[in-house]
């Protein structure tokens, strides 16, 4: 009798056991994951990430090129500027206009001597193109004696012609004006490529070039 007793109590719990696993089974799961705790300053960099990690908002961390675009065309802008202002302060015509002006005897009056940049880092104001002759150009200069603003104008007639002076002055620091051609025009030795060639000769030479020429 006790035996058969014994005998059904296990039969059930075995019967009992699948319907367990069955409902352990359809019971949803939660994964759990360790706390990763934050670098401290002075630890290594994180070499290595977990998978299941959160993704990052993309409206946070997304660039934006509002904020930034104006900063780069500010430098861009301040960039071309500076270079365009050290094409003309290396130019020849900066310098030989700078050197006329320390040796004019009306400049040397007014300024006095040791005639140079007014500005440790001058701005060449105005146009300097040489390519089409057009020059006009003026910057601030001084002295031991005063300061003044200096200014010249040149102009090509013709592409293969020489510069022609059309203004060098002094302008002083109240206002007045000092014509530095007076004296005359230092700069029609410097400036310029020349009288134009004869063109007659040229089509002479270029008939009989390439040929040997027998010596008169």
């Amino acid at each position: 009798m006790l035996s058969r007793i014994t005998q059904r109590m296990a039969l059930k719990r075995a019967l009992a056991r699948p319907s367990s696993c069955a409902k352990s089974s359809r019971a949803p799961q939660t994964q759990r994951r360790s706390l990763t705790s934050a670098p401290r300053p002075g630890d290594g960099p994180l070499m290595e990430r977990r998978a299941d990690r959160e993704l990052p908002d993309v409206q946070t961390s997304r660039f934006r090129w509002s904020r930034t675009f104006p900063i780069f065309f500010g430098i861009v802008a301040a960039t071309s500027i500076a270079i365009f202002n050290y094409q003309k302060l290396s130019s020849p015509v900066v310098s030989s206009t700078l050197y006329a002006l320390r040796t004019n005897q009306r400049a040397r009056e007014y300024l006095g001597d040791e005639i140079y940049f007014k500005a440790q880092i001058p701005w060449i104001s105005g146009e300097m193109n040489q390519l089409h002759g057009r020059i006009d150009i003026k910057f601030n200069v001084k002295g031991t004696k005063r300061t003044g603003v200096m200014r010249f104008a040149s102009f090509r007639p013709t592409p293969r012609g020489m510069f022609e002076t059309t203004e060098w002055s002094l302008e002083t620091e109240d206002g007045k004006i000092i014509d530095l051609l007076e004296e005359g025009d230092p700069f029609r030795t410097i400036n310029g490529r020349g009288p134009e060639p004869d063109l007659d000769d040229d089509a002479e030479d270029a008939k009989i070039r390439g040929f040997r020429q027998m010596p008169k």
